[in-house]
């Protein structure tokens, strides 16, 4: 009989990363809904939430209690297993994004050196778009169970963009792996943060711009917003949902909204590297676990940064018209896509040949 060694300390410091990972970006989450009230507040000159403690802070818990206080609705005509399962596919494949993103270098704890990423592998990107196509499920399954054609109809819109977008954003990262070589995320941070180097926006500032356009699509955040457009379709594809099932689909949306700017701050601004800091040097200055902190909060302040831009243009920016999201997407997104790959594979091939570039 084959017996095999487990390391209970390796199990252990992984399932406290993956709870520590969990907890934040349910956090992060959460406080993105007083934020985005407060941004809108700001940009139409009005307070936003004030009432609910200091600066309006207490409003993200008084939002959950009343989210888990409201009645549980399931429509007698719809697939009850699959109305369950759509909101609970939304949230955990928003989740397990994290699992590939390095959110610093390393820590020491009781003589051992821990990685602050929960999985390390050399396919990181490629898992990172398999979680994203299975996102689609989440939408599709919660339309179509509702048994509500408004709902099915908003469905099938928030599926076609997420598909047809998704042909861009996997192309301009295709011009990315062409610079570095490598598609784990950790490599690709290693790469920005080493002596001497550029972060990745330098070379790639076109891949990042379709990059984000197809970022806000993924999200359905304005001006893509269509799954969930309340003029035309009631409220979307989450129309008969209510109580935490509802929430669930709401809080997938603001995590998806994380994961996407911690995944830009990762494959285009040097992740969680100090801008103008030797690491190395500050490492044997204030040790490793003082470093680790400062790295991590970093890559959170440019993810912080993104999720700033992306409520910006959710209250600057109109919502584009259904044939107008496609005409972006399959007209313009995709052929600036392959140029910018095709260009970069050109400036790849010269530079190998020796030209002085």
């Amino acid at each position: 009989m084959i017996q095999l060694a487990i390391d209970l300390a390796f199990v252990l410091e992984k399932a406290i990363l993956i709870g520590g990972i969990i907890s934040v970006s349910l956090l992060v989450a959460m406080y993105s809904t007083w934020a985005e009230r407060k941004v809108a507040g700001f940009m139409q000159d009005r307070l936003g939430p004030n009432r609910a403690g200091p600066f309006g802070l207490f409003q993200p818990l008084a939002d959950g209690l009343k989210l888990f206080m409201k009645e549980e609705i399931i429509p007698n005509a719809s697939n009850k297993f699959l109305f369950i399962l759509g909101p609970g596919l939304a949230m955990m494949t928003a989740m397990m994004t994290s699992a590939v993103i390095p959110w610093g270098k390393q820590i020491e704890i009781f003589g051992r050196t821990v990685d602050l990423q929960i999985a390390d592998i050399n396919i990181g990107i490629l898992y990172i778009f398999a979680v994203l196509s299975m996102g689609v499920y989440g939408i599709m399954i919660g339309g179509w169970a509702s048994n509500n054609k408004f709902s099915l109809l908003a469905a099938l819109r928030g599926a076609s963009q997420m598909i047809s977008y998704e042909l861009a954003m996997g192309l301009s990262i295709i011009a990315l792996l062409m610079l570095t070589g490598s598609l784990s995320l950790k490599t690709i941070v290693e790469l920005q943060s080493a002596s001497g180097g550029w972060w990745n926006i330098v070379y790639q500032p076109l891949g990042f711009l379709i990059f984000i356009v197809c970022a806000f699509a993924e999200c359905n955040r304005t001006p893509f917003d269509l799954p969930e457009a309340e003029n035309e379709l009631n409220f979307g594809y989450h129309q008969e949902y209510s109580s935490m099932k509802l929430g669930f689909y709401l809080f997938a949306e603001y995590i998806n909204m994380f994961m996407s700017s911690v995944l830009m701050a990762t494959l285009y601004f040097g992740g969680y590297d100090i801008p103008f800091v030797n690491d190395a040097s500050l490492i044997e200055s204030m040790g490793m676990n003082m470093v680790a902190v400062l790295q991590g909060l970093s890559l959170f302040l440019k993810a912080a940064f993104f999720i700033f831009v992306f409520m910006w243009v959710r209250w600057t920016i109109p919502r584009f018209r259904y044939d107008q999201l496609m005409h972006l997407g399959w007209k313009v997104m995709i052929p600036l896509a392959l140029i910018n790959m095709l260009i970069t594979a050109i400036v790849v091939l010269v530079r190998e040949n020796g030209w002085p570039f």
